[in-house]
């Protein structure tokens, strides 16, 4: 098809406006003046104000995408204590790569159909996430722990996303890539920008653990503020007046500000539905609160959607408080394992892995037995010291359990007579602490005659646990299992879940079975639930952990066989401790 012809200039003079030739309204100064601007252009136009000029646009490249790596993680702090941290993470990444494509791939359409760019808009999306966030977890028991997160970052973490990404786009548009090759150029932004961002997200996800909690700014909701204030210092604009009300909100209404104020506030909110909010705190291992039951008259401590332990305030009068569940007592068995010579109480030693409320470890310092705790969290210690009457004989080790006990099991091997393994699982083990090296490092801090009590809690059903007792075969020889209370059957058809609290006891040697003394008085600390579940009467045969398709055993590499099973079993754990919770406490956190 033939082109069309271009239409001729418009003349710029007018009859009898010209003389000699010279446009109308030409002048001497005009001429000089328009020869200064081409010179001031020239001059302006050096080698340092371009490079200052791609700096500018580079900027505006990499920090919408820090900002976005850092909002990619505190938007899943923000979700863990209403739906857990593993069913947090299901669509996550999902999402975020999702709304950085649609973004990527519509900037133009939203820069041209729009009248706030998408840069502006980013700031108004910002300040409102919060209080979304908020609104939100109040329908967590309706959507569930499936639903309830996808919703939640659909209406909130994805919009920034999408803007974000297109605000980068049309920042691109400014970059000179001429000197690159054409496919270099065409996609060598999208694939850099994604890079860019997973880098940022994967190590702020790494380091941002250290500092949680420290200070105001460093919490969940003083990061979602800090981040809201940082968008709209990048992109200022005549929009910010309606991003008041919702800074407003977060600042004076949102019960998740960790502040004197917001705490009042929601202990006041709680106390007229029987529920006495004691202290909370953000820490290393999730948001920890100390909460107690007016009505049925316990505490519990609470880390994130899961619960650490808890006692029976209205059993009081024992030696060591009530526990609420009856696990931590049976853990408490390890010392009545028979061994050849039997180990008096006052020379024993014993490493308690996981502190919890420290019911396990009171008790065995009530004994007398001398005891040491590794526990990663501080605060955990530092609560369960407050409210729970933790018994000390030793100072804590707070450090990763890990890297400590391979170092010490280097340095200081056959130590200990008991080892209690009693991690924080959230309905998902801890992986690390269950591989086939950690065992192994237990295997070589235990004296000869020493005993070990792991306790594991997930759902039987699963492969997960199966590959765990296979984990702890391969290093200890001679084991039997307890399960805290006996399988409901009929919920077992019903959800087709078994989510339990179960005990594994190991010996080094296998010389002999591995048999238990029958526990006395002085074993139950006047406790009538150590009565109940130190005589440990649900046993689970070996034979059941087993049989059936052999998944193989835990290697440090190769965490990821257990990770598959762990959706399906924080699922479950989620629903039981909203049956143990409201969940009005757990939405409000």
């Amino acid at each position: 098809m033939a082109s069309k012809p271009a239409p001729r200039a418009a003349s710029t003079t007018r009859p009898g406006a010209c003389s000699r030739g010279k446009p109308a309204g030409f002048t001497p100064e005009r001429f000089e003046r328009e020869l200064q601007d081409l010179a001031d252009r020239a001059r302006s136009d050096t080698f340092s104000n371009r490079l200052l000029g791609q700096l500018n646009v580079y900027l505006r490249i990499v920090l919408p995408l820090a900002l976005l790596g850092l909002y990619s993680n505190v938007s899943q702090l923000n979700l863990s204590p209403v739906y857990g941290s593993i069913p947090s993470s299901i669509w996550h990444a999902k999402l975020v790569m999702g709304g950085c494509f649609l973004g990527w791939a519509g900037n133009t359409f939203l820069r041209d159909s729009f009248s706030i760019t998408p840069a502006n808009a980013l700031p108004l999306v910002a300040v409102c996430i919060p209080g979304l966030q908020h609104f939100l977890a109040s329908f967590s028991q309706t959507l569930g722990p499936k639903w309830g997160p996808v919703l939640t970052e659909s209406l909130t973490l994805l919009p920034l996303a999408v803007f974000t990404s297109a605000s980068i786009a049309d920042s691109w548009e400014g970059a000179r890539l001429g000197m690159l090759p054409g496919f270099v150029a065409d996609a060598g932004p999208g694939i850099g920008s994604w890079a860019l961002f997973k880098l940022f997200e994967n190590q702020i996800g790494l380091h941002l653990p250290r500092i949680i909690g420290r200070l105001l700014v460093f919490t969940r909701l003083g990061l979602e503020l800090v981040l809201g204030f940082a968008y709209m210092v990048l992109a200022p604009s005549k929009y910010l007046i309606y991003a008041a009300f919702p800074c407003l909100h977060s600042l004076f209404l949102n019960p998740h500000l960790q502040s004197q104020a917001a705490s009042q506030s929601l202990a006041s909110s709680l106390m007229t539905d029987n529920w006495l909010l004691i202290e909370r705190r953000e820490s290393v291992t999730g948001y920890i609160s100390v909460l107690q039951s007016i009505q049925q008259g316990f505490r519990v401590m609470r880390c994130d959607h899961s619960l650490l332990g808890g006692e029976w305030i209205s059993h009081g009068g024992g030696l060591v408080s009530e526990p609420v569940y009856g696990v931590f007592a049976m853990l408490e068995a390890v010392r009545l394992v028979d061994s050849a010579p039997p180990v008096d109480d006052k020379d024993a030693q014993a490493l308690v892995i996981g502190l919890g409320a420290g019911t396990t470890p009171s008790a065995l310092v009530s004994h007398g037995i001398n005891t040491t705790v590794v526990e990663l969290d501080p605060v955990v210690y530092e609560f369960a010291s407050k409210y729970f009457g933790l018994k000390e004989n030793n100072p804590p080790i707070l450090q990763d359990a890990v890297s400590y006990t391979a170092e010490l099991a280097k340095t200081a091997p056959s130590t200990y007579d008991y080892i209690v393994h009693d991690v924080f699982t959230g309905g998902a083990e801890p992986i690390d602490l269950f591989t086939l090296e950690f065992f192994q490092g237990l295997h070589a801090l235990l004296k000869p005659q020493g005993v070990t009590a792991i306790n594991y809690a997930g759902d039987l059903t699963l492969p997960s646990s199966k590959v765990i007792y296979r984990t702890i075969k391969q290093v200890f020889p001679t084991c039997r299992i307890f399960r805290e209370m006996p399988p409901d059957m009929e919920a077992v058809k019903t959800t087709g879940l078994d989510f339990t609290n179960m005990v594994i006891f190991c010996k080094k040697t296998d010389d002999s079975p591995l048999s238990f003394r029958r526990p006395t008085a002085k074993d139950f600390l006047q406790s009538p639930a150590r009565e109940e579940f130190l005589p440990l009467p649900n046993e689970i045969p070996e034979t059941d952990m087993l049989l059936g398709e052999d998944e193989g055993i835990l290697t440090r590499n190769e965490t990821s066989k257990l990770a598959k099973w762990h959706e399906t079993s924080a699922i479950g754990h989620w629903s039981l401790m909203r049956l143990a919770i409201p969940a009005m406490v757990w939405e409000r956190w």
